[in-house]
């Protein structure tokens, strides 16, 4: 799968992907992560991108044609591409959403705004699906690429490395427990739950479906 991100800062998402099991898949051609950057489709020097809101407000807004371009520019001629515009007002991602795209689509184009958001027709020139990571307002598109881009890739066969790794597949606990058994802190001792000790599978399952 080939993630394309559009953004205005994309060094600042470099970090991230250069580090773990996105590394790792990358390395391992399981997915390819390209960058568009909107200025680079503006031909004037000073490579201005926004400018003020029809009908008055506070703010910038990114203008449409730049990030039309690179969209553009990042679905070339490819004919099953979802592209994913990101704002607050989106239907929130989820891991049901995650494997939908991990399993249907090879190109996915994320859109990360800025500012006061980026120009609405750019919904009437492409078929998109706003997307929100959640109820709440971020100060750019970037996290939210992100939280994506890891969320699909793990669901893609041989990113985590075992089938059975993501935790959703599987009985999972809130609070989990490794070596030492017993550790003491300030005169205390903590210990591990008995039950995770005792070898039995249907205790320990009920025990994680209760934490």
């Amino acid at each position: 799968m080939t993630f394309h991100i559009i953004s205005l800062f994309p060094d600042s998402m470099s970090s991230y992907i250069k580090e773990s099991i996105i590394a790792r898949a990358v390395k391992d051609n399981k997915i390819k992560i390209k960058f568009y950057n909107p200025r680079d489709f503006i031909k004037d020097s000073q490579k201005r991108i926004d400018s003020k809101p029809y009908g008055g407000g506070p703010g910038m807004v990114i203008q449409a044609k730049p990030v039309i371009k690179a969209i553009a520019r990042a679905c070339g001629q490819k004919k099953s591409v979802k592209i994913i515009f990101l704002l607050p007002g989106g239907k929130e991602f989820n891991n049901v959403t995650a494997k939908k795209f991990a399993r249907n689509y090879k190109d996915i184009v994320i859109v990360a705004g800025r500012y006061e958001g980026i120009d609405e027709r750019v919904n009437k020139v492409f078929k998109t699906e706003k997307i929100s990571i959640g109820p709440y307002t971020l100060t750019g598109g970037e996290l939210p690429a992100l939280i994506i881009l890891d969320a699909v890739s793990r669901q893609i066969d041989g990113v985590l490395g075992n089938q059975d790794s993501p935790e959703e597949n599987r009985v999972s606990s809130n609070a989990v427990y490794t070596r030492p058994e017993i550790f003491k802190y300030k005169r205390k001792n903590y210990k591990v739950p008995k039950v995770l000790l005792s070898g039995h599978h249907k205790n320990i399952e009920e025990w994680r479906k209760r934490t």
